[in-house]
């Protein structure tokens, strides 16, 4: 019977400890985080480790003067999140996301990308 309980004890901790790093985290995104590209993307695709619910989920894209340039809401696709961009110059951008993952959990994060032609 002891056996039993341990065994049971120990299946419940490795099942709660699965569901309490199960977050929405940002695995790639296209630019690619910290990337240097030689043409202005039209589209920002950030790839999740889990789905995310589009009516919680923001990305924010800014230049460096801090104005917006992202042309519109996300389209949320299971684990991937696009944002259509404004014609961009050449320069630094920033990204801001922040997203509700179906575990309920948020998670939120911001990385740079600059255009260089």
């Amino acid at each position: 019977m002891r056996i039993i309980r341990k065994a049971l004890l120990a299946g419940v901790l490795a099942l709660t400890s699965a569901a309490a790093h199960a977050h929405a985290q940002l695995d790639s995104a296209n630019p690619r985080v910290g990337s240097t590209v030689s043409a202005a993307p039209s589209v920002l695709t950030l790839n999740f480790s889990e789905p995310v619910e589009p009516a919680f989920s923001t990305v924010q894209v800014t230049d460096s003067a801090g104005r917006r340039v992202d042309a519109g809401k996300p389209r949320v696709n299971g684990r991937q999140v696009q944002v259509p961009l404004r014609p961009l110059a050449a320069g630094q951008y920033n990204v801001h996301w922040r997203v509700l993952s179906v575990d309920t959990h948020t998670t939120e994060g911001s990385f740079g990308f600059e255009i260089r032609p």
